[in-house]
């Protein structure tokens, strides 16, 4: 027996100091999303610290779970089970992180450990063990900032006296030298940003980040891809050091080596993709978004957070700037803006006038079928020809089509009528090429079956014609059009990162843009009907982000746009006067009048028919509460979605009765599974 304890030989005894540890535990179930207490053993004591990785025995299975804090008592009343293992001393879950990945499990009704999956990567021993654990010195300024003598007493350590403003980048726009004297000063300034067409972004980010590193405070950068992550990172590293890039494409190992070194403070401005808006940065300065409206930013798994929202939430909590640019602006972003919480950075008329494209819109006028009676019909109508034409002596031209493929929708020639599989009913599809000579028969998207002799079930007859001309095909076109020019195409099979400066066709899906070297000479953005005929809240909102995001890669000042969309629509207006800031206004005042999302708090809940009418018979709605439905989700007649809507007062209460909702349901052990989603971007 131990004289100092009074135990027996072999038997553990809790750590005299701060004994209790309050563990949040690896079990995905709602009605466990709470931190249970366990007891700390004297042989951990030194690395049971908070924030580390540990094992311990939960309903009779040893669990994963994140040391939370420790303290001197619990109030569970029982004798508590010791920690059976501390995995790794390592204080991974930093406690801004973990305070922010309850506030974001309790904004979207989900819970805090599935928050920590996206926060915190896998444990790699022989990637903890490598990564360098102390801090640099603060990051070398960049070489063009002017540092005065400081006056006596005035001075901080690390800090320079001005902030880095290169005078022909952000003075373009009348409010950024302010804003980024607000970065480098330290105060929490929040701004959405509307970039100029042309305008070199991750630059003008890169030169955000150096005026907060400059001064010793940590930068976060979230941007779509990770096209974008190696533009932004290039930028960033030519003025700042130290810079760290997280994507989850560098394997398992590299990316928690270099998570480690963010964590253990070695690297202050991290670039990456959705995940690094939780990248435990010490004493975070500036966090940025590009480009918001892009679905990328939206994690496919549970809870579904929102980059914005989640960096939103961040720099509410530590006083932390905001940047969220992009050349479009979203609802969301407009209504930071109007509420006060954002300020905004948007160039004058004038200075937008000298460097905006010019736009053309083909569409259903009148005196357009009048001057180019091609132009209803035409794959290229005239005016997108002679603008590709005009372009192609000197510059590339970019050609957006929204459809990937050869021809990926068919219809029977005759009627007009879907063209469908006899096997299973979906969707038929042209392949493109050719076998033995002829062309490759017409095939089924789901079951992949080959459809050789399609006869249509209402008219009898065995035409097909295309209702969607994609990507492949379009650029067949085009090549035989313009002969004597190389023909690239940049999509979800290959994406193009960049393409040089001649005289070439570059045709891409939207969101593979590749970037050309001194810009393209015209944008055709075709078939803008298939974006804003979607059958989406959003579709107007998204059409508009992918078209400004085309057509800001074109030169400065003397670039051409054509869109192949009615002129009258609002989208359209937008891009031909290029003011993203109207149609966001103009946006949001419509959902509010509707009453739908971001002016409501809304959800979707999906699942079987019994399941989703036995939740919300339980749903306890706060006094504004709504329910709209529910009703088939798509053509699958055994799942149903049913919409929540309160005002955005009482989005709290709205994600609490959700979340307790679904804690019954796990406490029930019922099988059938319900998802939920607040704020998605998919509604209808």
């Amino acid at each position: 027996m131990n004289a100092k304890t009074g135990a027996r030989k072999g038997e553990r005894v809790p750590a005299e100091s701060l004994p209790v540890a309050r563990i949040v535990v690896d079990v995905p179930l709602a009605h466990l999303d709470r931190p249970f207490d366990y007891s700390v053993p004297s042989e951990l004591d030194e690395a049971a610290v908070p924030g580390c990785r540990v094992r311990v025995r939960f309903a009779g299975q040893l669990v994963d779970g994140y040391l939370l804090e420790r303290v001197e008592s619990s109030e569970y009343g029982k004798k508590l089970a010791f920690i059976e293992k501390v995995v790794s001393p390592e204080p991974v879950l930093a406690p801004e992180i973990a305070a922010l990945a309850r506030a974001i499990a309790d904004r979207y009704a989900g819970g805090m450990i599935d928050v920590l999956r996206l926060a915190v990567p896998p444990r790699h021993a022989r990637a903890e063990a490598a990564a360098p654990g102390e801090p640099p010195p603060l990051p070398r300024l960049p070489a063009w900032v002017d540092q005065p003598p400081a006056e006596a007493g005035t001075a901080q350590p690390g800090r320079s006296q001005r902030p880095p403003v290169p005078a022909d980048a952000w003075s373009r726009y009348p409010r950024g030298p302010k804003y980024l004297e607000a970065l480098h000063e330290g105060r929490p300034a929040h701004a959405v940003w509307q970039a100029l067409p042309a305008e070199d972004w991750p630059a003008r980010l890169a030169e955000a980040a150096a005026a907060v590193a400059s001064s010793g405070r940590g930068v976060v950068v979230v941007v779509p891809d990770h096209r974008d992550l190696t533009r932004v990172a290039e930028a960033c590293g030519a003025l700042i050091e130290g810079v760290v890039t997280l994507s989850a494409d560098l394997g398992p190992s590299e990316r928690y080596k270099r998570w480690l070194s963010v964590r253990r403070g070695i690297a202050r401005v991290v670039v990456g993709t959705r995940a690094t808006a939780f990248a435990p940065v010490r004493d975070p300065g500036l966090l940025v978004v590009w480009d918001d409206g892009d679905d990328l930013h939206v994690e496919q798994r549970s809870p579904y957070p929102n980059v914005r929202d989640v960096l939103v939430q961040r720099a509410h909590m530590t006083g932390a700037a905001l940047l969220i640019g992009g050349f479009a602006r979203t609802a969301e972003a407009q209504l930071l803006v109007e509420t006060g919480w954002a300020h905004e950075i948007v160039a004058s008329r004038e200075t937008l006038r000298s460097v905006a494209p010019r736009v053309i819109s083909v569409g259903d006028n009148e005196w357009q079928d009048v001057k180019d009676p091609a132009a209803r019909t035409a794959r290229l109508p005239s005016i997108a020809f002679d603008a590709a034409r005009f372009a192609l002596a000197d510059s590339p031209v970019l050609i957006q089509v929204p459809r990937r493929g050869y021809v990926p929708s068919l219809a029977c020639g005759q009627c007009r009528g879907p063209a469908r599989c006899r096997r299973c009913a979906g969707p038929l599809a042209l392949p493109g090429g050719t076998e033995n000579g002829l062309p490759k028969p017409a095939y089924c998207r789901w079951c992949a079956a080959t459809e050789a002799g399609f006869r249509c079930p209402t008219c009898g007859s065995r035409k097909l014609r295309g209702q969607v001309i994609g990507a492949r095909r379009t650029a067949e076109e085009l090549g035989r059009a313009f002969p004597g020019h190389p023909v690239r195409t940049s999509g979800a099979d290959a994406v193009l990162t960049k393409v040089p400066g001649t005289p070439s066709l570059v045709v891409a899906t939207p969101g593979a843009e590749p970037v050309a070297e001194g810009g393209y000479g015209a944008v055709l953005l075709l078939d803008g009907w298939a974006l804003l005929g979607r059958a989406d809240l959003r579709a107007s909102e998204e059409a508009l982000r992918r078209w400004m995001t085309a057509a800001g890669l074109v030169r400065p000042g003397n670039g051409r746009v054509v869109v192949i969309a009615d002129s009258s629509l609002t989208p359209v207006q937008a891009l031909v006067r290029w003011d993203p800031v109207w149609h966001a206004a103009t946006e949001l005042a419509a959902r509010t009048e509707l009453g739908f999302p971001p002016a409501v708090r809304m959800a979707t809940v999906d699942g079987t028919p019994d399941a989703v009418n036995a939740m919300l018979d339980e749903l306890r709605l706060p006094p504004t509460g709504e329910i709209l439905g529910p009703v088939p989700l798509g053509d699958d007649e055994t799942r149903e979605r049913a919409l929540v809507r309160v005002s955005r007062a009482e989005g709290r209460q709205l994600a609490a009765v959700l979340a307790e909702a679904q804690a019954v349901r796990t406490a029930r052990k019922e099988q059938d599974l319900v998802r939920i989603k607040l704020d998605p971007l998919e509604v209808l």
